[in-house]
């Protein structure tokens, strides 16, 4: 152990000493040697020889070559090669470095080498190693060597030499005057102390050994192992002339390697030896046992170390985790202070690899990591939902769905389930629903849903469940395609068949799969009693409308049968058909008597007639009878071919015992009749049962004769007098003169019966008529719950109460309860009524037209009317109000409404009412509506006519605001009122009859004694303001007159949404002078449409002024001023709700001086709120927006639409939709756009989405169809998904078809803010309409994913490049487009309306701008950037303007 120790001591360098100092040992082999030096050596053990001490001296015999003295030599020509000796000299243990001298000579006479001399430095008996001096050849005289070593006190250390013999065998090695010195060699260079290296496994390891001497003599420096290994130097490093420092490195040590090692340096004239020094090789730790774990979560790992058992060395001064994924290339390593560590931000439902690390000091002293933990984290709750719903196919009783693919990132958890959840209804009746979840396979991101039922709509969702929770989508409506209709139930097939008609009805199919657009009704006469009738007979076939499940079937053949079969058909085709076969009923026969005959001969007690057979009529003739009548004067007389008959057989004697007047006197059966024979009536013969008796001469008789049909318990008779017998009294004068009267009476009656039949036939048509009106559905706000099919019944049955009423009411010249109730509205808000004044205020010495100057608002009420059946209404309150009368379901706008009629007597309206003069009325276009005397408005009368002060027009002054004129729209004839301002809210014309004339000149007119002249026309989207100049003979002065014709109002119904009506009452308000006279208001009745414009006139000041609304009461007075001023219930909604709009909104008109400091304040933050006035007009904007319902986008949403529209969630309304010409190649008309008005015209604009590549050739057809001179494009080619481009689809350059259209590229220009290119379309199948020119607008400037374009002016530049062409152009309307036709199309078309409105009346009104643009599509301007740069870009235009 202590030759181990030793070998890590390091070597040392030491001075050299004097040479004149004492030798420590050593040996010269002569007798006289110095006794302080003994010689003390031994030769070893186990050595192959020995070494021979000699004393050669003059005269010995000896080889004359060897030196003389005393000296140890080895003979090697005695021993074998490779054998050696050594001589080993005394142990040293001084703490000191040592010189070893010694003298030697290698001789050999040929010059061979007589073997190797060695000198070792051996350590406590250890191995030899390496030489640090080794000499071999042959050198002749004697050379002296020197071996400088480090003697360290813990070791004992040996000097030895070794002698090996060499191959040669020839010569002598000797070894003379050994010295060892306690100082170092003078010739040889000299170690300090070498110290021990310790070091990690794997580590380079490096021994420094510096040495002092001359570094020339040096020739190399070696490390030595103790096991005897060598590694050269890497390098010498001079220190000083004396001293360097020779390195040797180790690299990368292990175990094995550790050991003692000394430097040796080896020059010409000696050797230099170190000390041992110890290499230590530590081992790093590895911990034996993996981490143990604590807890598992989503994100984290809680573990504790274990590292009370490692494998290496310590100590342990650093703890490290290493963790990764089990799959994954990855790891990281924290830092641990602790036993137990929390990794955190792992991911969920991962697999991860945990070793621990331990480190001890040096370089390389972390270990291993030790055996690894494999643990896994739990599962996350899903992210969110799947996304990307949509169908990738859709049929009739299946959908196939697809959806984004989850990745882990979504699932965060590879154990998932997507489940696809689903509802649909069954039946018509919504009373069963089927609910159902699928789950999908796992990576899977497409389904099938199957078994569905056609044309229904199946709500689905995606719902993502893992073990640690779920996330359900949001849920997607899509509806399954058409498929032919199921059958129609043979049960649900009821009829009621007649003798020659049959009434079929039936109902819709149970299955019908779709929209059914047609009953097919086929039938077939295939049975028939009459004889006459072929069987079968052809096939015949009817068509319905979806809407008719009844038909009547005439021409019939009666007794006969028939087979109907009835089917249904969707777009997809027929359904099966329900068969049925139906009877006719048979008819009474009929006889060939054109009149009635003579009798053929006549006696006292006998008549004979002449009997003609009878026609069968479905049925043959079973029995004829011939009945005799006693003639009385009480008796109605009957006449041919239209009395009753006898069903009833009655012989003679039954008839006495019955006391009745008639009785059978015969009864024949068929056969014996087969031509025209004779019959006596009276001869005393019995027929079949019947007695005949002889005939009283005294009385008269009627001859009838009757046949009788029978068949399957049916009976059918019919009977005509043949013949009257007179009584023998009676002349044939006076019988003659009888029978010229029946027949004058017959003619007579056959008359008056043909005109009853004419004017009930006439009354139908009329009833029909009426009842078949249309009335659209106003459905602005929440819509009520109860509009049933009876309740429009109850309308149309109201309104023809209605105009019963009008034609007695207006006779009353006392108030009515009505009136009293509409004279307690005003008074309670401060009105008074001005009636009777009005009627004769009107007098020659006034102006033209007598006027009544408004009054200013007055104060403000009381919020609550109290004492009245319906109070007021609080502004703040008329939202919840009118959503609770829509939703009631005992009282609401129904009930209120039907309130209007009661009490009304109908009997008291008697001769107040010009309109029943006998003088001549004009006509009107309404006959129920006529004026109240006491209300009426009186004309001045005309020369020579003292009557023409009748006008159908009434009075209505409701307090301060100006008095109206409630009035017809005018026939051709009769038009001679005036006003100062007048309101047409009727079209001229309606359908196809002319309900309002033209009234007034296209230049200029006289009518009457007044001349109009047209002075100007302001044509806008919705309304026309016409400025006349009127001039009446006789008078100087000239009268202007201002018409306001609002031409938005639909035919039927109510306008589909306020905003237009309210901007319009809003000019006209704002256009009439305070000092104007009354404005005159008309329809086409002046009741409905009138009392909506009066009422909403009267409830907007009132709200403004009083903060109130009492629309109840307003009503009920207008009624009892003029009867049906409210026509119909939705009208009555439509105020509301026309109310409730203008309350939301507010006026949001700027004229344009206010515009700049009005918009700063706008844009100015409130710091309490955190919003702004423009932000809060944003909102107000979304609230009153309209949403669509599934119903009024059912056109697209047809299954043969479906791909045609890029996005299901923007879809266009029915009632905006452009519809193309359908082509003989196409029958489809639909595409997804949108006709939206601009400021001055109505329709101007087409929005639409970035053409498919499917509906390229829909576009062109839009383009052409619509005569469109404009198409702006907003969005960039390629915006969109891979699954629905964005194309080019237009030729640049050339030309190309798409489908029927031919486009071909003209020119274009470009700048950096947009290209413009001008095309040529045509219709290839429409040549002879000529092409049209087109310029197509491609905005550059608006970034893919910006909600407002990149720059003001560029956008302004783009607007007035679009108006400049359609003033060129011709005005044609313009085509704006985006990816989806929503937001950037709305943006562009509200900037234009700003602009317009600006040039036209110095006014901005963004809000109406973007408001009425909503009216047609929700999401036009759908984003608070998009609105707020309409305000920014009219601020840009003015400031434009401002600098010019």
């Amino acid at each position: 152990m202590g030759s181990a120790q030793a070998l890590v001591l390091a070597l040392t360098f030491q001075l050299c000493a004097p040479e004149t100092e004492t030798p420590a040992a050593g040996c010269t082999f002569e007798e006289a040697s110095d006794p302080a030096v003994p010689c003390e050596y031994s030769q070893a053990q186990y050595d192959d020889f020995q070494w021979e001490q000699v004393r050669i001296h003059p005269g010995t015999r000896a080889p004359v070559d060897l030196p003389h003295g005393s000296y140890l030599m080895v003979n090697t020509s005695q021993h074998a090669p490779g054998q050696r000796a050594h001589v080993i000299f005394q142990s040293l243990s001084e703490n000191d470095t040592h010189c070893v001298q010694f003298s030697y000579f290698l001789y050999s006479r040929d010059g061979h080498s007589p073997g190797t001399l060695g000198v070792y430095v051996r350590v406590n008996g250890g191995p030899l190693g390496s030489a640090p001096q080794r000499d071999s050849g042959s050198h002749g005289p004697v050379s002296p060597g020197a071996v400088s070593t480090f003697w360290h006190n813990e070791f004992t250390r040996w000097v030895l030499f070794e002698a090996l013999i060499s191959p040669d065998r020839r010569g002598y090695v000797g070894l003379d005057d050994i010295l060892l010195l306690s100082y170092p060699c003078a010739k040889a260079p000299h170690f300090s102390r070498l110290g021990d290296v310790e070091v990690n496994a794997g580590q380079n390891a490096s021994f420094q050994c510096m040495a002092a001497g001359r570094a020339a003599e040096a020739e190399r420096f070696l490390l030595q192992r103790q096991s005897g290994a060598l590694v050269p130097a890497a390098g010498v490093r001079h220190i000083s002339h004396r001293r360097f420092l020779a390195t040797f490195p180790l690299a990368a040590v292990s175990r094995a390697e550790q050991d003692l090692y000394r430097c040796v340096s080896q020059a010409p004239r000696g050797a230099g030896v170190s000390n041992f020094a110890e290499l230590i090789v530590k081992e790093p730790p590895t911990p034996i046992a993996p981490p143990q774990l604590l807890r598992a979560g989503p994100t984290y790992l809680i573990i504790q170390l274990n590292t009370n058992s490692i494998i290496g060395d310590g100590p342990i001064v650093r703890k490290e985790i290493e963790y990764r994924m089990a799959r994954g290339p990855w790891a990281e390593v924290h830092a641990v202070s602790l036993q137990t560590y929390k990794l955190w931000h792992l991911d969920p439902d991962t697999e991860y690899e945990i070793s621990v690390l331990l480190t001890r000091p040096g370089d390389g002293g972390t270990g291993r990591p030790g055996p690894p933990l494999i643990s896994r984290t739990k599962c996350a709750e899903p992210m969110r939902a799947p996304k990307g719903l949509a169908f990738a196919e859709i049929q009739a009783r299946q959908l196939t769905l697809q959806w984004e693919p989850l990745g882990y990132n979504v699932t965060r958890c590879h154990t998932y389930t997507v489940s696809l959840c689903y509802h649909y209804t069954l039946g018509s009746s919504h009373n069963q629903t089927i609910r159902e979840c699928v789950k999908t396979e796992q990576g899977v991101s497409r389904y099938t849903i199957k078994n569905l039922l056609p044309y229904r709509n199946v709500h689905v969702r995606l719902v993502l469940t893992n073990p640690e929770g779920r996330k359900e989508g949001k849920e997607v409506t899509f509806q399954t395609d058409e498929d032919v209709p199921g059958g129609i139930a043979a049960e649900s097939l009821t009829f009621t068949p007649l003798e020659d008609m049959i009434f079929l009805k039936w109902e819709e199919p149970q299955e019908p799969n779709g929209l059914i657009t047609q009953y097919e009704i086929s039938y077939q006469s295939i049975e028939s009693s009459d004889p006459a009738v072929n069987v079968p007979g052809p096939r015949r076939t009817i068509s319905k409308l979806r809407n008719e499940t009844y038909h009547v079937f005439s021409n019939l053949h009666p007794g006969t049968t028939y087979l109907f079969s009835v089917r249904a058909r969707t777009g997809k085709g027929f359904g099966q058909a329900a068969l049925t076969e139906i009877t006719t009923n048979i008819s009474a026969p009929s006889f060939d008597y054109a009149d009635m005959p003579s009798p053929l001969g006549e006696s006292e007690n006998t008549i004979t007639v002449l009997l003609r057979p009878a026609q069968g009529r479905g049925a043959p003739i079973s029995v004829y009878q011939v009945i005799v009548e006693e003639e009385r004067a009480r008796r109605l007389r009957r006449e041919p071919g239209g009395q009753d008959c006898f069903p009833v057989p009655l012989t003679f004697e039954a008839a006495l015992a019955r006391g009745l007047v008639h009785y059978f006197g015969a009864e024949l059966v068929a056969s014996s009749l087969p031509e025209a024979m004779p019959f006596t009536v009276g001869d005393n013969q019995t027929y079949r049962g019947f007695w005949n008796p002889p005939l009283e001469p005294r009385k008269a008789y009627l001859i009838y004769f009757q046949a009788a049909s029978h068949l399957k318990g049916e009976t059918r008779l019919n009977c005509i007098r043949i013949a009257r017998k007179a009584a023998c009294k009676e002349s044939k004068r006076p019988l003659e003169v009888s029978q010229r009267s029946e027949e004058m009476g017959l003619i007579l009656g056959i008359c008056a019966g043909g005109l009853a039949v004419l004017i009930l036939l006439l009354g139908a048509i009329i009833v029909i008529i009426r009842k078949g009106r249309d009335h659209y559905a106003y459905s602005y706000y929440p819509k009520p719950v109860n509009m049933t099919k009876a309740t429009v019944n109850y309308r149309q049955e109201k309104t023809h109460m209605m105009s019963a009423v009008d034609r007695s009411f207006t006779d009353q010249s006392t108030l009515q309860d009505d009136e009293r109730l509409g004279l307690s509205f005003m008074d309670t808000h401060g009105y008074s009524t001005r009636g009777d004044q009005r009627s004769g205020g009107v007098t020659e010495a006034s102006s033209l037209l007598g006027g009544s100057p408004r009054r200013p608002c007055g104060r403000k009420g009381s919020p609550y009317h109290t004492g009245q059946l319906h109070p007021a209404v609080r502004v703040a309150d008329l939202l919840q109000h009118i959503n609770q009368m829509k939703t009631a379901e005992g009282y609401g706008f129904k009930q209120e409404y039907e309130s209007f009629f009661e009490g009304w007597d109908a009997t008291k309206k008697k001769d107040k009412v010009k309109g029943s003069r006998q003088e001549p009325m004009p006509p009107l276009p309404t006959c129920s509506v006529f004026t109240d005397d006491r209300h009426r408005v009186k004309l001045h009368p005309m020369l020579g006519d003292p009557n023409a002060d009748y006008i159908n027009a009434n009075y209505i002054d409701v307090s301060a605001l100006p008095c109206h004129f409630c009035r017809l729209g005018p026939k051709p004839i009769g038009i001679n009122g005036g006003s100062s301002a007048t309101s047409p809210l009727s079209p001229v014309l309606w359908g196809l009859q002319v309900k309002c004339s033209r009234y007034w000149p296209e230049d200029s007119d006289t009518y009457g004694d007044i001349k109009i002249t047209l002075v100007k026309t302001e044509t806008l989207a919705e309304y026309v303001v016409r400025t006349f100049a009127l001039e009446r003979r006789g008078y100087s002065a000239r009268h202007e007159v201002r018409q306001f014709h609002f031409t938005a109002w639909p035919e039927h119904g109510v306008p589909y949404h306020a905003t237009g009506l309210l901007a319009f009452i809003r000019r006209v308000k704002a256009s009439t002078p305070p000092d104007a006279g009354p404005i005159v208001i008309h329809c086409s009745a002046g009741t409905g449409r009138t009392g909506c414009y009066i009422v909403l006139d009267v409830m907007l000041d009132m709200a403004e002024c009083e903060g109130v609304v009492d629309i109840y009461n307003c009503v009920k007075t207008l009624c009892s001023r003029r009867v049906n001023m409210i026509q119909t219930e939705e009208q009555y909604i439509f105020i509301h709700d026309a109310i409730l709009e203008a309350c939301l909104c507010g006026e949001t008109t700027i004229p344009v001086s206010e515009f700049k400091a009005t918009y700063k304040e706008m844009i100015r933050i409130d710091p309490q709120s955190n919003s702004s006035q423009l932000r809060e007009e944003f909102q107000t904007l979304n609230s009153v927006t309209p949403p669509l319902d599934v119903e009024e986008c059912s056109i697209a949403l047809l299954p043969r639409n479906r791909d045609k529209n890029r996005s299901m969630d923007v879809l266009p309304p029915d009632r905006c939709l452009p519809f193309l010409i359908s082509t003989d190649g196409d029958p489809n008309n639909y595409i997804n756009a949108a006709l939206t008005d601009s400021y001055t015209r109505s329709a101007a604009f087409i929005v639409t989405l970035h053409p498919l590549q499917s509906t390229t050739p829909d576009f062109w057809r839009l383009v052409y169809d619509y005569g469109c001179t404009s198409i702006v494009m907003l969005n960039q080619l390629n915006q969109s998904n891979s699954a629905w481009p964005c194309l080019q689809y237009w030729p640049e350059p050339g030309r190309q078809q798409y489908g029927l259209m031919e486009v071909e590229f003209m020119s274009g220009t470009a700048d950096e803010d947009l290209v413009a290119r001008v095309f040529r379309v045509q219709n290839i199948s429409r040549l002879q309409e000529g092409h049209l020119l087109v310029r197509h607008f491609q905005f550059l400037r608006w970034s893919a994913y910006r909600d407002t374009p990149d720059s003001k002016k560029a956008f302004l530049h783009l607007l007035a490049e679009v108006d400049k062409w359609q003033a060129e152009s011709g005005d044609g309307r313009t085509i704006v487009h985006c990816l989806n036709g929503g937001g950037r199309s709305g943006t562009f078309c509200a900037c234009s309306t700003v602009l317009e409105m600006i040039r036209c009346h110095n006014l901005v009104d963004v809000f109406f701008a973007a408001k009425t643009l909503r009216n047609y599509k929700p999401n036009m301007v759908e984003t608070m950037d998009q609105y707020h740069f309409c305000y920014d870009v009219a601020l840009e235009y003015l400031e434009g303007l401002e600098s010019r």
